[in-house]
Parts: structure tokens; C-alpha cells; sequence
């Protein structure tokens, strides 16, 4: 009995240090790549470069043996490519409407994902319908979210085209790619490479369709040298080094935990994201909008509360046990 309450408290930590480490990651990452986008202003070519970063830092690493990954093949590329195709298009809408739009108004939409990916899970994943504790605590984070972006909302006609395009792509992303997780059988490691590689085998494509690379080319030909000015340079790093990691924290994240709370955690953590940007930059909500982020702040916590009892986790833990045995045959399944 003590032995299970041992395996079930280390279980905890495991889970919510995956679930901090993706929340950190996250909120720095969008710190850093809005810093990094006003010194090198290619959004496109930036999160290629975080690609790279990601599958050279994945072999490398690989080779001396500090991790485990598994092997690249054409056969499994083509049961990921669907999901690496949705996670890109996520990343690249996102990238757009941040560069059309304040922050305020990315919270907001980003704030929606979690009762549409509710939804989602339980129409096309026959997930159990969320309780009425978790809907409310949804409606909580989505109302406060609103009341927030309301205060100092400057919407164009682009800036939501790329909103509900970024909205649709991210719901998406957060449902399909945990199908991939659970039905693929590739450790962390092997989804980070994979959906990493894939992405930057995309890349062009993307960058001849936005018309980016004209404009490389041109600031190549015109001063290349201040491409390496080194304010520039060490944020375009930064931004580099935390798209490795947020990969790891991301995938492993996904493993440990439902796609609705994976969902809501990514809503939370942009609370410092808002912090630094009243800090730094002059748009900013107001008094009452700051209120109303604590209401969201508020339902996430209330939604971490109606989906961590004692009950929900046994039954979860014991239908993922389930499905886990039946799908592979053998019982296995990936550690993290």
C-alpha cells in the first residue's frame, strides 16, 4: 500500500514538473520572440531556425548518448506528416497574428482554445463530457479573457482573419496532435525530432508563399553584416535554445496530461507574458483589464481543482491503462 502512495506522489511530481517546465518555457518563449521578432524582423525564418536548432540539438544529443530517440523513417514521416502540417500552420498563423495584433488581443483568442478543445474531445475523441465545475471554470477563464482584451482593443479586419485562422489551427493542433501522442508510439524524444524536421522541410514552401524571402535576400544583399549585431544575435539564440526545450516540455506535457488541460495551461502561463509586456512596452490594458486577468488566473485554478480529484484520476489513469494495453499489444508504452 505504502509502496503504490510512493509511486503515486513521485507520479505527481513528475507530472506537475513537466506541466511547470512547459508553462515556463512558454511564457518566456513568447517574451523572447516578440523581443526577438523587433531585432530580426523574419518571423519566418526565426522559427525555422528554432526548428533547426531543435532536430540538430535532438541528434546531437542523441549521439553522445544523453538521450534517446527514436529513428527516423519515411514510413512513420508519413503517419506524422498530418500532424506536423497542423502544428506548422498553428505556429504560422500565430506568427501573423501577432505581428497584425497586440498581445491583448492573442490572450483573447488563445483564451477561447479551451472550450472549443472540451468540445472537440468530446465529440471526436468520446472523452466524458466536462463537469459542470469544469465548464463553469472554462466559461470563468473565456469571460475573464474577454472582459480583459475589452479594455484595450484595437481589432482590424487582418488581425482577426488571422485571429480565427490561428484559432481554428491551434484547436486543432491541441486535439489532433494528442491523438498522435497516444496512437503513435514515439517516445518524447522521437516526437520532437519528428515534428521539428518535418516542419523545417516546410519551411520553404511557406517562405515562397508570405513573399519572405525577397525580403531576406534584400537585407542580405543591402547590410548582411547586422545580422550579427549581437543584441539581435543572442535573442534570435535565446529564442532558439527555447524552442528545444519548450519541445521536450511540450510533447512530454501532452503525455501526461488531458489535451483541455494542456490547453489551459498554455491560457495561464501567458499571465507573465502580460506582466512583461505592461513592464516594457506602452499597450496595455487597464486597471480593469488587469482585474479581469485575475478572473482567468482564477478559472484556471478552478479548472485544475474540478479535473485533479481523486476519483477523475483513478478512472482516467485506469482507462489510459486500458487503451494503452490494447493498442500496443505488449502493454509498453514510452517513458518520458
Amino acid at each position: 500500500m505504502s509502496a503504490i502512495r510512493f509511486d503515486s506522489t513521485k507520479q505527481y511530481y513528475a507530472t506537475s514538473s513537466l506541466v511547470l517546465g512547459y508553462a515556463l518555457c512558454s511564457s518566456l518563449l513568447a517574451v523572447i520572440n516578440k523581443f526577438a521578432i523587433t531585432k530580426f524582423n523574419y518571423p519566418g525564418l526565426l522559427t525555422a531556425l528554432q526548428y533547426l536548432t531543435s532536430v540538430l540539438g535532438v541528434w546531437v544529443l542523441g549521439k553522445f548518448g544523453f538521450l534517446h530517440h527514436d529513428a527516423f523513417t519515411w514510413e512513420t514521416a508519413k503517419k506524422f506528416l498530418p500532424a506536423a502540417i497542423v502544428f506548422y500552420l498553428a505556429i504560422f498563423t500565430n506568427t501573423n497574428l501577432l505581428r497584425h495584433a497586440n498581445v491583448d488581443t492573442f490572450i483573447v483568442f488563445r483564451s477561447l482554445t479551451p472550450l472549443l478543445v472540451a468540445l472537440a474531445d468530446t465529440t471526436f475523441r468520446r472523452q466524458p463530457c466536462p463537469s459542470k465545475l469544469t465548464f463553469i471554470s472554462l466559461l470563468i477563464i473565456l469571460g475573464g479573457a474577454v472582459g480583459y482584451v475589452a479594455t484595450d482593443s484595437a481589432f482590424t479586419l487582418t488581425a482577426y482573419s488571422w485571429a480565427f485562422a490561428y484559432l481554428v489551427t491551434i484547436t486543432t493542433e491541441m486535439v489532433y496532435i494528442k491523438h498522435m501522442v497516444m496512437n503513435l508510439g514515439l517516445n518524447t524524444w522521437g516526437f520532437v525530432l519528428y515534428n521539428n524536421l518535418l516542419s523545417l522541410m516546410m519551411a520553404p514552401i511557406f517562405w515562397v508563399l508570405t513573399g519572405e524571402y525577397s525580403d531576406v535576400f534584400a537585407a542580405l544583399g543591402a547590410n548582411g553584416g547586422d545580422w550579427f549585431e549581437p543584441v539581435a544575435f543572442t535573442a534570435v539564440s535565446l529564442s532558439c535554445l527555447f524552442g528545444l526545450l519548450i519541445s521536450f516540455f511540450g510533447f512530454a506535457a501532452r503525455k501526461a496530461i488531458s489535451a483541455t488541460a494542456f490547453t489551459v495551461t498554455g491560457v495561464v502561463n501567458k499571465f507573465l507574458t502580460v506582466v512583461i509586456n505592461v513592464l516594457i512596452w506602452d499597450k496595455h490594458a487597464t486597471p480593469f483589464g488587469l482585474v479581469c486577468l485575475l478572473f482567468t488566473l482564477a478559472g484556471g485554478v478552478l479548472y485544475q481543482q474540478s479535473v485533479t480529484g481523486p476519483t477523475r484520476e483513478s478512472n482516467a489513469d485506469e482507462k489510459d491503462a486500458e487503451e494503452n494495453q490494447a493498442k500496443s499489444g505488449s502493454g509498453k508504452h514510452a517513458s518520458v
